[in-house]
């Protein structure tokens, strides 16, 4: 048995690993906590490592059956190969990518970053720039701004905000 590489349709990862997993096909999709703004509120959604990729692990002997159900199941979008021959994929970095996805399952990808310059795009300071210095509840978030020669942390709407550069 070997890992291959399968790539998908536009954000159809899931779809492709839940129809490949009810054909019986092994198939390992990586997938990361991040913070996301749904509504103006911050939402934890798992996102995958490597858009439009998943793992499948197939026997040495596939190449001699047709993989056409692999290509027809809904999702996916072709086998990844390299000239005539599929993209094999080391067990080990399959293994690596694993442990990295166990050992960052508590820490979501937060959405602003202690210390980074964003730009308030509403309400009074709106086209100012601060810098990001907590989340102050579920859609309030405090920045620091400069007025007057002075800095003053501000709190505002988290769906108020954008990163700068």
């Amino acid at each position: 048995m070997h890992w291959y590489l399968i790539y998908t349709k536009p954000r159809q990862e899931k779809s492709a690993l839940q129809n490949l997993e009810q054909q019986g096909y092994q198939c390992y999709l990586p997938l990361l906590p991040k913070e996301k703004l749904r509504q103006g509120a911050v939402a934890l959604t798992d996102e995958p490592l490597f858009p439009r990729y998943l793992f499948i692990n197939l026997a040495q002997d596939f190449m001699a059956k047709s993989w056409s159900p692999i290509r027809s199941t809904k999702g996916v979008s072709r086998l990844v190969r390299f000239g005539a021959e599929p993209a094999k994929i080391d067990d080990a970095l399959v293994d690596l990518l694993r442990a990295h996805e166990a050992s960052a399952l508590g820490e979501p990808e937060r959405l602003y970053k202690v210390g980074e310059r964003v730009q308030l795009t509403q309400g009074p300071f709106a086209g100012i720039e601060g810098i990001y210095q907590m989340a102050d509840g579920d859609r309030r978030v405090m920045v620091l701004i400069e007025l007057m020669s002075k800095k003053v942390a501000v709190p505002v709407q988290m769906g108020a905000l954008r990163k700068v550069g």
